[in-house]
C-alpha cells in the first residue's frame, strides 16, 4: 500500500501508538481529499499518513488540505512537515526512510519544540525605479562599451536594493528578535520590493509578538506590512542530504523548507 506523507512528530506525543506496532486512525482529522489519516509508528517518531491512491496530478485544493493537516497536528505536538507530494510507495519504503533518517528526525524536534514560525510580508517602493527608467530607455546590444556600461549600472542598482532590503531586515530582526530567521527580497511587476521574513520564536511569545507587529505597523509608515502565523516551522526543518529516491512533488500551499526525504 502507498502512503501520502505529512508530516513527521514524536510517537510519545499520541498514547494510543505506545500499545501499536501498525497504523491506526487518528480520529477528527480528514487528509487529502478527505481520506482516513493514520498515525504510523517508526521507533521513536511517528508519521502522519493517509492511503494513496495514484491520480493525475495534485490540485490547489489538495495543497490546502495539506497544510490543514499539519496545522491540526502543530496544536498538539512538535512536527517536522513534508513537502506537499511526498508519497512512499509502500511500508518498507516508509520505513527505511525514517531509519535512515532518524538521528536527524530526532535533533530536528528537539530544536523546534515549542517553537512557531510566524510570517511577514514587507512591501515597499524599489529604491531604484526612477533610474531603471533613466538608464534603461530602449534595448541596449550586447557587445561594446554600452553593454559593460549597462551592466554596471545594473550591478550599481542592484547592490542599492540589497542595501536597503537588508536595512529593513535588520530593522525588523531589532524590533522583533527573533530566534532564527529566513529572509527572501524580490521585484514586483507593480515596481515595488517584496521582503519575505519567516521568524522562529518561543510559542509561549506569540502575543507577544503580535504586539511588536502592531508596533511595527505605526512605525514602518513607508512599507505595508502583512502578518500570518502561528504556522508550523516550515522554514526552520533542516533539508536532508539522504534520500532514498525523489519525491512526488506538486505546489503547496505554503513556501519551501519542508522535509525533502521521500520514498
Amino acid at each position: 500500500m502507498a502512503w501520502y506523507a505529512y508530516c513527521i512528530t514524536e510517537r510519545q506525543a499520541f498514547p494510543e501508538l505506545l500499545r501499536h506496532r501498525k497504523p491506526i486512525p487518528m480520529e477528527a482529522v480528514t487528509g487529502i481529499q478527505g481520506n482516513q489519516i493514520f498515525l504510523y509508528p517508526a521507533s521513536d517518531l511517528a508519521v502522519i499518513v493517509s492511503e494513496y491512491s495514484p491520480s493525475p496530478n495534485f490540485t490547489a485544493q489538495a495543497g490546502v488540505e495539506h497544510a490543514r493537516v499539519i496545522s491540526d497536528c502543530f496544536k498538539t505536538s512538535t512536527v517536522l512537515p513534508f513537502r506537499f507530494g511526498t508519497v512512499f510507495a509502500d511500508d518498507e519504503a516508509l520505513r527505511r526512510s525514517i531509519r535512515s533518517n532518524q538521528r536527524q528526525f530526532l535533533t530536528n524536534i528537539e530544536r523546534l519544540r515549542g517553537k512557531a514560525e510566524m510570517h511577514l510580508k514587507v512591501l515597499l517602493n524599489d529604491c531604484c525605479r526612477d533610474q531603471v527608467r533613466r538608464y534603461s530607455p530602449e534595448p541596449v546590444p550586447n557587445v561594446g562599451k554600452g553593454y559593460l556600461s549597462n551592466l554596471r549600472e545594473n550591478a550599481a542598482l542592484q547592490r542599492e536594493r540589497q542595501t536597503k532590503a537588508r536595512a529593513v531586515t535588520v530593522q525588523m530582526h531589532r524590533m522583533f528578535l527573533p530566534l532564527a530567521e529566513e529572509v527572501t527580497c524580490k521585484r514586483m511587476d507593480s515596481g515595488k520590493m517584496l521582503l519575505d521574513i519567516a521568524h522562529l520564536i518561543d510559542s509561549h511569545g506569540i502575543e507577544r509578538y503580535q504586539n511588536k507587529y502592531s508596533s511595527a505597523s505605526l512605525l514602518m509608515k513607508d512599507c505595508h506590512m502583512q502578518l500570518s502565523g502561528p504556522w508550523p516551522p516550515y522554514h526552520f526543518v533542516h533539508r536532508l542530504t539522504h534520500h532514498t529516491s525523489p519525491a512526488v512533488a506538486g505546489n503547496g500551499a505554503r513556501p519551501s523548507a519542508h522535509l525533502a526525504a521521500s520514498a
